[in-house]
């Protein structure tokens, strides 16, 4: 089922400006960090890739398209572990591909499912402020 996304362009331009940090994150050679706890980072790609796979999942609501974003995502997660690697700043690590692809895999599953149509009811809440 398709939703019309009143404000659809800024939901794409706040999706992609996410997309952008995480992959900039992945690659600067120290990234900001607030608290310093094991495996925390672990954490923070799930959470980042689920984040943008429910995101991108509320925009593209068709099935294809959603297995699509994740495929795109589990991938990308996959070649910025390499690019750390080759870079010589950052380290590879698989369980950082694991931690993104399992996140991918929850936002997936969250789009699907319990927070379908989160965003079309944001949309549409904002859409009638604006009338």
């Amino acid at each position: 089922m398709k939703k019309n996304l009143r404000l659809r362009r800024l939901w794409l331009l706040c999706g992609w400006a996410m997309l952008v940090a995480a992959v900039w994150l992945s690659l600067i050679g120290t990234p900001p960090q607030v608290v310093e706890i094991p495996h925390l980072d672990k954490l923070k790609h799930l959470l980042a890739y689920a984040v943008l796979m429910g995101w991108f999942g509320q925009i593209y609501t068709t099935q294809g398209a959603q297995r699509s974003w994740l495929i795109g995502l589990v991938l990308m997660g996959i070649m910025l572990e390499f690019l750390q690697g080759w870079g010589g700043v950052r380290f590879f690590e698989y369980a950082d591909m694991l931690a993104n692809t399992l996140g991918a895999l929850l936002g997936y599953w969250l789009t699907r499912g319990p927070l379908a149509g989160t965003l079309a009811r944001v949309d549409l809440q904002l859409a009638r402020k604006g009338t």
